[in-house]
């Protein structure tokens, strides 16, 4: 076991502190390209009519979202194991799983503007995603105030998103934005955590909760980008 285990980051040595940050956001970049990377190989290999399918059959859309759940409670649980390798798997599996609930609507920007709107909704979520870390680490606040209404905000949009897909109604604009609003304050919420409360040796499964808020961020905003056409 390495000495830096028990180690908090916020009491960790500036030189500490600065690896552990280091690692944690080069780990997220990695991710992204890896997402980027598995989602182009699914693009070119998954037949379009898979792809139609997934998007018109309520009952499969609940099927991929109960996976996703399943695997997202796997990963989140590998990405803190004593064990690296186990962590560097957890990770991996998420980014796949990413990869596969995003197909579809990726296929639908794809046909609607080529990479264009992908961009601009990247754009937009990195720009995002910069300025809220800075707000953490600028303002040096504790938002740690913000899990309760981050916890009931996911389970009621979990249960709107349920209830959409079972009866087949738009979630709308107003819905989307909403989503981004609960994203936002979930990275502030996760890098204000990070920077008070995980261990200097934690740093995959820091980079695996900032990936899962820029995911879904960066899909929101997308779908708003979307709704414009």
């Amino acid at each position: 076991m390495n000495s830096e285990n028990n180690v908090v980051v916020s009491y960790a040595t500036d030189a500490d502190r600065a690896t552990f940050f280091k690692k944690t956001y080069s780990h997220v970049a990695y991710a992204i390209l890896a997402f980027m990377l598995v989602e182009s190989i699914l693009l070119r290999i998954v037949p379009m009519d898979w792809i139609l399918a997934m998007m018109g059959g309520k009952f499969v859309w609940l099927f991929i979202l109960g996976l996703f759940w399943l695997g997202s409670t796997l990963s989140d649980r590998l990405v803190f194991h004593p064990d690296r390798d186990k962590q560097y798997l957890g990770l991996g599996l998420y980014v796949l799983l990413q990869a596969i609930v995003f197909l579809p609507m990726i296929a639908m920007a794809v046909l609607y503007s080529g990479s264009e709107m992908i961009m601009q909704a990247a754009i937009i979520t990195l720009f995002m995603f910069s300025g809220l870390t800075a707000v953490v680490f600028m303002t040096k606040t504790d938002f740690s105030f913000l899990r309760t209404a981050i916890t009931i905000g996911g389970f009621v949009a979990l249960g709107v998103i349920v209830v959409g897909a079972i009866f087949g109604f738009n979630l709308g604009l107003w819905f989307s934005v909403g989503m981004v609003v609960l994203a936002s304050a979930s990275i502030l919420y996760q890098t204000s955590q990070i920077k008070d409360q995980f261990s200097t040796d934690q740093y995959v499964g820091a980079s695996l909760q900032l990936f899962a808020s820029i995911m879904l961020l960066f899909w929101y905003i997308l779908r708003i980008l979307m709704s414009r056409k």
